[in-house]
Formats: structure tokens, sequence, C-alpha cells
């Protein structure tokens, strides 16, 4: 057995880099930051809410001057 594990040990080593590649796996670098990075997202998914809520004001500003150029036009 001890050949074989050798082997393997030996393979893995090699490969290692394209397993993890292939599979999608994270690695401890990948994990390292991830809370910061996942304030991050956080922080952008506020930021994002804030945009939304300004943008749907100024549709609905938008949407009530072409109802009344509209009715204007009539």
């Amino acid at each position: 057995m001890t050949g074989f594990d050798n082997y393997m040990n030996t393979y893995l080593d090699r490969r290692m880099k394209d397993i993890v590649e292939e599979w999608n796996l994270g690695t401890r670098r990948d994990f390292g930051d991830f809370t910061e990075r996942l304030g991050f997202v956080e922080k952008e998914i506020s930021e994002l809410g804030v945009f939304e809520k300004g943008a749907e004001a100024r549709l609905n500003v938008l949407e009530q001057r072409l109802i009344r150029c509209r009715e204007v036009r009539r």
C-alpha cells in the first residue's frame, strides 16, 4: 500500500491546482478575507437599496409629468 500512497500523494501534489479549479474548491486564501468581502457586498447591497428608492421616486415624477403632458396635449 505504501507504493500506492506515494503515487497518490505525488499525483495530488502535481494536480492540486487543477483539482481545486475543476471542482471549484475554496482555498485558505479565498476565505482569508471572507468577512471583509462579505462586508463590502453588504455595503453595496444597502447602497443599491438607496439608489433603487431614489430611482423609483424620480421615475414616479417622470410618469406624473408624462401624464400631465398627455392631458395638456388633448
